[in-house]
């Protein structure tokens, strides 16, 4: 079966790409699914978060059996995938980041191990560069210590502690398959069933956690997630996300709430104190290494992304 909406066959997966100003790449990844022989049905949702770029106008004119979403505003990660799941038919669902090219293969490799081991509720394949080296992204479910302990004084004074370095699943070198806590966001393959039972992506977690926050769940209900080596996909890597202007902000921000909602109050306190202590060594920083106007807008940013935090 070739192309990704061949219409002679209901579709095994559907696969949904969330655009916002990645134009070239978002064409690129619509382009690897189109022009492969992958041996899946499949149906593609395009949900274009108000790109000012043309993204949807492209997309409308180079690929019409893609079905395209056009949303009047940047509804953030959590809600635009929700928005494109809502729409998918295939019992399999993929969440696809616009900045990846699918690699041949990697589709049937994935289905196929759904539909032969039933006690697996998701699955992910292993992401490359560009230049072809792996990217080390598995990781396991945030502790307590790591939510403190990453990225803090003491992590650049004494170097990565055992809870942040168990937290990046350092031991892993991602050549082989395994059972993971939270496998790459960038593509991942679910039940649709166990998707709609989750109720999807909590959009409370606008663009961060919120891939972390649904493994979890599903773990929680006893269904496995598979790392699966040999299928690969290329990833860009963060095209999108790096582009949004308070990127620091809502990563703060949408942490919070994730440590809230699974480690309850006492989570919600441990980031919160990470983040007073960022904030003092930022300023530190700053008054060190700036002056005149440029010191003062660091210094009114990290009052911002302070108070902001600390409301949650």
């Amino acid at each position: 079966m070739s192309g990704p909406n061949a219409p002679t066959a209901a579709p095994e997966l559907s696969i949904v790409v969330l655009s916002w100003n990645t134009r070239e790449l978002l064409c690129r990844c619509l382009q690897s699914l189109a022009a492969q022989e992958h041996g899946v049905a499949l149906e593609t949702i395009v949900v274009d978060n108000a790109s000012r770029d043309g993204s949807a106008d492209r997309v409308a004119r180079d690929f019409p059996q893609v079905r395209l979403l056009r949303n009047g505003v940047n509804e953030g990660y959590a809600r635009a995938n929700n928005q494109g799941a809502r729409t998918a038919t295939a019992p399999l669902l993929m969440l696809l980041n616009s900045d990846t090219e699918v690699r041949p293969g990697a589709l049937r490799t994935l289905v196929d191990f759904l539909e032969r081991f039933p006690g697996y509720g998701a699955c992910a394949p292993r992401l490359v560069n560009p230049d072809g080296s792996v990217q080390r992204a598995c990781m396991r479910f945030p502790t307590l210590a790591a939510g403190f302990l990453y990225d803090s004084w003491f992590e650049r004074r004494f170097g990565r502690s055992r809870a942040v370095r168990r937290y990046f699943m350092e031991e892993f070198d991602h050549l082989g398959d395994a059972d993971v806590d939270q496998p790459p966001g960038a593509c991942f393959v679910v039940r649709r069933e166990l998707w709609e039972r989750l109720g999807g992506l909590d959009e409370r977690l606008y663009l961060f956690f919120n891939d972390v926050d649904l493994c979890r769940r599903i773990r929680a209900l006893g269904s496995r997630i598979r790392y699966v080596a040999r299928a690969e996909v290329m990833h860009h890597g963060g095209k999108s996300t790096s582009q949004y202007r308070d990127f620091t902000g809502e990563w703060i921000v949408n942490r919070v709430r994730y440590y809230r909602k699974h480690h309850g109050l006492l989570g919600a306190l441990t980031v919160k104190a990470w983040v007073v202590l960022r904030a003092l060594e930022e300023a530190a920083k700053m008054r060190r290494e700036r002056d005149g106007a440029e010191r003062s807008a660091g210094l009114a940013e990290i009052r911002r992304v302070l108070r902001r935090a600390l409301r949650v």
